[in-house]
């Protein structure tokens, strides 16, 4: 004999009865305490479950927002790099300097005395009139 068969054969054996248990006669008596205990849970747990979850959409609002403001600034920095740049070459295109020597190229003169007429002079009283609009007599004959 091997020394496990002898120490299974050294133990009792275990022997498990089964017993048949009816409750089908038992009926369940409500405890009043225990239901309002249980509804007062419910109703804290509620309550802590709207609060977190006001605390958390405040939270990735708040967090949504400050990545907006963000791209906007950039943006603004971008468009206010871009004016930059469109001033200078403003600034550079209307260089007489520059234009001189282009306008002799191409075989330009300088204009004559009453040859320039600037067309943002409105409203002055002696300034020169572009357009002129005529009286209009109206005859009616009968």
């Amino acid at each position: 004999m091997t020394r496990a068969e002898r120490r299974a054969w050294m133990t009792t054996p275990e022997i498990h009865f089964t017993k048949h248990i009816d409750n089908s006669r038992l009926v369940k008596v409500e405890d009043p305490r225990r239901k309002r205990e249980m509804k007062q849970f419910v109703c804290a747990l509620v309550v802590l479950f709207a609060v977190v979850m006001f605390y958390a959409l405040q939270h990735f609002s708040a967090i949504q927002y400050g990545y907006k403001i963000e791209a906007l600034r950039s943006q603004r920095d971008a468009l206010t790099e871009q004016a930059r740049q469109l001033r200078l070459e403003d600034a550079y295109l209307r260089n007489p300097e520059r234009i001189v020597p282009v306008a002799q190229q191409l075989g330009l003169q300088t204009p004559q005395v009453g040859q320039v007429v600037r067309l943002d002079n409105t409203g002055t009283e002696n300034g020169p009139v572009v357009a002129q609009m005529a009286a209009v007599t109206v005859v009616s004959s009968y």
